[in-house]
């Protein structure tokens, strides 16, 4: 069986600050682990809820894990 690791960054965006020369806090960031996980692997984005329902961390985690947006 293949393994696979499944990363969620959820809350990861944000917005530039001036502080930071106008780059956003993971801009600035020094992410080895991340880069080399970017580099060696596959990524991708993932539309986990649907039309109708608010994409907020609480529903679009919970129907990653398999679960329905709409009735949990």
């Amino acid at each position: 069986m293949k393994k696979i690791l499944y990363v969620v960054l959820d809350g990861l965006g944000d917005r530039p600050i001036p502080e930071l020369d106008g780059r956003t806090p993971l801009e600035a960031a020094d992410t080895p682990h991340l880069d080399r996980l970017a580099a060696e692997g596959r990524q991708g984005t993932v539309i986990s809820v649907g039309k109708g329902i608010a994409p907020e961390s609480d529903v679009a985690v919970m129907a990653i894990l398999g679960y329905d947006p709409l009735r949990y």
